[in-house]
């Protein structure tokens, strides 16, 4: 049956880029394929057009691999899916790695006697016949792939040059290269699956972190206990109330109460309904503190619970949640190559045919216009054959994959969401970074930055924007108590911002409300504290009803040009001293903004529309000199384009929403995203923990993998430039060349995979490992 719907399968038994290009080559040809791509990072396939998923499957198993139809079940089960096991395990769970590790056994023999110790003499017919088949048994599946990929999608790939290499090899009498040739390399492929699917499950483990079971409060149903009691006939039972029963999480369904104890992690996204704790979302946005929840609060997936007990309404299902979601989009970024990544992909194309052509002639040429040798082992022949063997692009090929994939998924692990490698490449080259203000250099929400008593018994050091009152003042702290008791049972922004001051200042806790409480609309509040009438008001209520003195209102005043929203304090129709409010500088700005400037950023630069007293006092704390203030949406755009111009490569840091404009005309959006949803889909990169001290990180772990992508490709290049000059001159042999690039793959591999282990803290030295 056909459908136009697009077809999604997961694809197993790819080792290496060379076998993605044969599968998305080989189904694009089937009629009807109108779209067909390969994301190899994360073995996904996907295909449009009007054809039956049974056609497409077929397909890909008569090229030799199999598939795994992606389903909501299997986006659950990830959690139960296998783990990466040992070399040695993974080799025996393919038959044709299994007979790749028999070929190994049985060239053993051929090595030692024929290739490593032939001054001993031992030749023997057994050692030919050990090589044949290790030949066999490894050159067999490679054989039918080099065919099948030939016949079906029309394309010469490396397991043909190695099957050309390994023929030729036989005839010209190297029975004992050829059988090492083949087992090495099919060895050396089954290698280069093992640490890509290494890459694939960092990943993927990212659905370890949420538990299999979750404890559900659900009513009693059908009591037989309470069967005909007061008019029971069944359903939910009155008088039992509700129950803990364990679920496994496939069987949550939205609306459904988890009972969360202390310590437990969360199985499944959702609301807070009744409880307060503090909660470890570090698996999930990489936040370096516990985060407090109370009613209301969003929490997600493989959280840890603190001290408290929570009951959490489930508001997404398993392959909705959080996790599911960044794993998705981490997978897509895999897709979304790096111009780099393009540009050895376009090499490849046309490297591998010209090979070929290139072996022809050198095997063809010097015997027919030079009487050179054709036959023997030094002849040109078996100089023709090693360079195909030499010219095999796996190293290659697999160099800026790998890397990329390592690089976005420890991004990922740490609470950096990089929507491709092309990102990646760009934030390796940003010179220029221009940041909003709210919610990206300040903490987007209301905080105490001043307390001033009228009789305050400390010098006023709080002349700047973001200093603290005098610590350790009773007047100061007493004024600051009694705000407290007025605003303790408000919900309003600036009432939660003195709460929590007096709870940093330890005190909020021991603090009952106020008594008569009245709420003064768009004035204040007042209310009865100790017997006394207090009200706590704006300014201009106070210049209405309460006499104060004019250097009170010029510091009032001051306040509010930098961006301050000032509280007044009266007793008993007296002045008591004021409590200021602004958008607190987050304590990392400067730290940050210090860093960046020592990555090498050569250009920060403040885009806001606030006015231009307070940016330019955030500013001035963070560390950045251009302000660009007062700025409407187009403006902001106006602004990262002249910087693009000035700069080239710059990257806007917002908070994904407001910002988009900005974002989107930047070379990267980075958008602090705190988990919302906004920010995972409309930015380049999400900064998951709504930190920004994971920007400086972000840019470490790109430029090194740009370095590491370098390093890989010129050792790759140079490798085979070296043996091509052995090959020439008559210096090299055949098994040999095969383990060089074996080893070249091997070698890259593991470079490009070490970025799964980048350390997201900057050295003590400031440089960053490779």
């Amino acid at each position: 049956m056909s459908t136009a719907q697009p077809i999604k399968l997961r694809i197993t038994g790819m080792d290496c880029a060379d076998c993605a290009k044969s599968v998305q080559s080989g189904v694009g040809g089937l009629p009807g394929v109108q779209q067909c791509t390969l994301n190899f990072g994360a073995a996904l396939l996907h295909v449009e057009g009007n054809v039956a998923q049974d056609d497409v499957v077929a397909r890909i198993r008569q090229l030799g691999y199999d598939v795994q139809e992606e389903t909501a079940q299997t986006e659950t089960n990830h959690a139960t899916g296998n783990a990466v096991v040992g070399f040695i395990r993974f080799l025996l769970q393919r038959r044709a790695t299994t007979a790749a590790l028999m070929g190994a056994m049985l060239i053993l023999p051929g090595l030692l006697f024929n290739e490593l110790l032939p001054m001993l003499n031992l030749s023997s017919p057994l050692l030919d016949i050990t090589s044949l088949l290790a030949l066999a048994l490894a050159g067999a599946p490679v054989a039918q792939s080099a065919w099948r990929t030939l016949r079906l999608s029309r394309q010469i790939n490396m397991n043909l040059l190695m099957v050309i290499a390994a023929v030729g090899a036989v005839i010209i009498g190297a029975v004992t290269e050829a059988g090492l040739v083949m087992v090495l390399f099919a060895v050396g492929e089954a290698l280069e699956g093992y640490t890509m699917e290494r890459a694939r499950h960092s990943i993927q483990a990212l659905m370890e972190v949420a538990p299999a079971e979750a404890t559900v409060l659900r009513p009693c149903m059908d009591c037989r206990a309470h069967l005909g009691q007061d008019g029971y006939t069944g359903g939910p039972c009155p008088f039992c109330g509700v129950e803990e029963v364990t679920v496994p999480v496939a069987q949550l369904q939205i609306g459904d109460t988890m009972l969360v104890k202390p310590g437990e992690r969360i199985a499944m996204d959702g609301r807070v309904v009744k409880g307060a704790s503090l909660v470890n979302q570090a698996p999930i946005t990489g936040e370096s503190t516990p985060v407090a929840k109370r009613e209301d609060a969003e929490i997600f997936a493989g959280s840890i619970n603190g001290e408290g007990v929570l009951e959490i309404e489930v508001t997404r299902l398993a392959a909705d949640n959080m996790i599911s979601r960044i794993i998705a989009l981490v997978e897509e970024a895999q897709a979304r190559k790096a111009p780099v990544e393009r540009f050895v992909d376009r090499f490849a194309q046309w490297y591998t045919p010209l090979v070929v052509a290139i072996a022809v002639l050198i095997a063809a040429v010097p015997p027919l216009l030079w009487h050179q040798p054709f036959w023997g082992d030094q002849g040109w022949l078996y100089r023709a054959l090693t360079l195909l063997v030499v010219a095999c692009p796996c190293a290659l090929v697999i160099s800026t994959p790998v890397t990329i994939i390592s690089a976005i998924s420890n991004a990922a692990r740490n609470g950096v969401l990089i929507k491709g490698g092309a990102y990646l490449e760009l934030l390796a080259k940003v010179r220029a970074i221009a940041f909003d203000k709210t919610g990206t250099l300040t903490e987007g929400r209301p905080s105490v930055v001043k307390v001033k008593a009228v009789d305050c018994q400390q010098i006023d050091l709080t002349q700047s924007f973001g200093d603290a009152a005098c610590p350790g003042c009773a007047p100061c702290d007493d004024l600051l108590r009694a705000a407290t008791m007025l605003e303790r049972r408000s919900e309003h922004p600036l009432a939660r911002a003195v709460v929590n001051a007096a709870t940093q200042r330890g005190f909020a806790f021991d603090l009952a409300p106020a008594q008569n409480v009245v709420a003064l609309v768009g004035q204040g509040v007042s209310g009865d504290v100790g017997g006394h009438h207090m009200v706590l008001g704006s300014h201009a209520y106070f210049d209405a009803q309460v006499p104060h003195a004019a250097p009170v209102c010029q510091e009032i005043s001051a306040m509010a040009d930098r961006g301050c929203t000032s509280m007044l304090l009266s007793e008993d129709g007296r002045y008591r001293g004021y409590i200021a409010v602004a958008d607190a500088i987050r304590q990392e700005s400067q730290p940050v903004l210090a860093e960046l400037h020592a990555l090498g950023v050569e250009a920060s630069v403040l885009l806001t529309g606030d006015n231009r007293a307070a940016a330019t006092a955030i500013a001035h704390q963070a560390g950045i000199r251009d302000v660009r203030a007062e700025l409407l949406p187009a403006q902001k755009v106006d602004a990262v384009q002249e910087l693009l111009h000035q700069y080239d490569v710059t990257a806007m840091v917002g908070d994904g929403i407001n910002d988009a404009p900005a974002l989107a005309a930047a070379s990267v959006g980075i958008a602090m995203g705190a988990g919302s949803a906004q920010a995972l889909e409309t930015a380049d990169v999400a900064l998951m923990a709504n930190e920004l001290r994971k920007l400086p990180y972000a840019l470490r772990l790109a430029r090194a993998a740009m370095r590491t992508i370098r390093a890989n490709i010129a050792f790759a290049i140079g490798i085979k430039l070296l043996f091509l000059g052995l090959v020439l001159f008559g210096l090299g042999n055949m098994w040999l060349a095969v383990l060089a690039d074996v080893g070249a793959s091997l070698l890259v591999t593991l470079n490009g995979t070490r970025l799964l282990r980048f350390d997201a803290q900057p050295q003590s030295n400031g440089s960053t490992p490779l």
